[in-house]
């Protein structure tokens, strides 16, 4: 009998790995002495109240992130920076390890855990993946709102979506679904840039602080070029005029950073291709001087521009 119940019981030590709740013991037979009898002699180990590892030694990141989502209940899920972790989103694992559960449970205290009470727990949670974790769209969301500034909120839509794990559709339905979101319009509007191409919060200042502040023509977002036999993406480029404006948010480069990038303008001018480089500083406190430069060039390089000053303070010289 006890054979029976430690097969019926074996799925679940597979898919969970090797980490098993009291619950679900009892629920496929195993008696409570028996657990009990497990735990005294050491061949089960508690990881969190009432959740075992069914195996000595330390157990593995799965097994901690099991136990911590077993001991949150039937209905929690991984969350915020765990679930980033478990898609990929993030390459920086967090010691503390992050669980949803519904607004209306009576939440249990999870050793070594966040614990997010959630509205949206329950639709939030991926159908399929284990551990149970939230949806993707849903873990990028839920880091904008922890996230320590927008710039920041930003920068998680866009890791998302370059790495090619959600898309600005699929994100713009949680946003429109979840109302109550600090920054919400901004997220909104951020969303429809991100579908245009730009892929970071450089990007997005060049974009609204430089080019349609100043009138200047929309450029190609992330355009694909291949020289050398090398593919490569522009951040703009204003294919008529041949002019790429490259975007850098590092501060200092290191020597052979500067040699690759001089390389790749080197092989753009090759093909007729003339490249600007503009850093944040360019882009927030000169950006109306950036403007003029990239207005000079179109023109010089016969696209017209009809650029305007953005604003009564404006000092390009158009």
């Amino acid at each position: 009998m006890t054979t029976a119940i430690f097969t019926a019981l074996q799925p679940v030590l597979d898919r969970q790995a090797g980490v098993v709740s009291r619950k679900q013991a009892l629920a496929v037979g195993l008696p409570a002495t028996l657990i009990d009898s497990k735990l005294r002699s050491g061949r089960w180990r508690q990881l969190q109240q009432g959740v075992y590892a069914t195996f000595t030694g330390t157990p593995d990141r799965q097994g901690q992130l099991w136990a911590a989502v077993l001991r949150g209940g039937p209905a929690a899920t991984l969350s915020h920076w765990t679930a980033a972790e478990l898609f990929g989103l993030t390459d920086e694992p967090r010691d503390l390890i992050h669980v949803a559960v519904p607004t209306r449970r009576r939440t249990k205290p999870i050793h070594g855990a966040v614990i997010h009470l959630s509205d949206t727990a329950c639709r939030s949670r991926h159908p399929a993946l284990t551990p149970p974790r939230t949806r993707i769209e849903h873990t990028v969301i839920d880091l904008t709102q922890l996230s320590d500034s927008f710039d920041q909120a930003f920068t998680w839509v866009c890791r998302s979506v370059g790495r090619g794990l959600t898309t600005p559709g699929q994100l713009l339905a949680v946003v429109d679904a979840r109302l109550r979101l600090r920054w919400h319009e901004e997220l909104l509007n951020a969303l429809s840039d991100v579908a245009e191409g730009v892929m970071s919060p450089l990007e997005r200042r060049y974009v609204h602080g430089v080019e349609r502040a100043h009138g200047l023509p929309p450029a190609m977002r992330q355009y694909k070029i291949v020289t050398d036999g090398q593919t490569r993406y522009l951040d703009n480029f204003y294919k008529a005029a041949k002019l790429a404006v490259e975007l850098d948010g590092r501060a200092a480069h290191p020597p052979e950073q500067r040699w690759a990038d001089s390389h790749r303008d080197n092989a753009h001018a090759s093909i007729g291709i003339m490249t600007l480089r503009y850093n944040m500083h360019d882009c927030t406190e000169r950006a109306c001087a950036c403007a003029a430069q990239v207005a000079r060039l179109l023109q010089a390089r016969g696209v017209p521009v009809l650029p305007h000053p953005c604003g009564s303070n404006c000092t390009a010289s158009f």
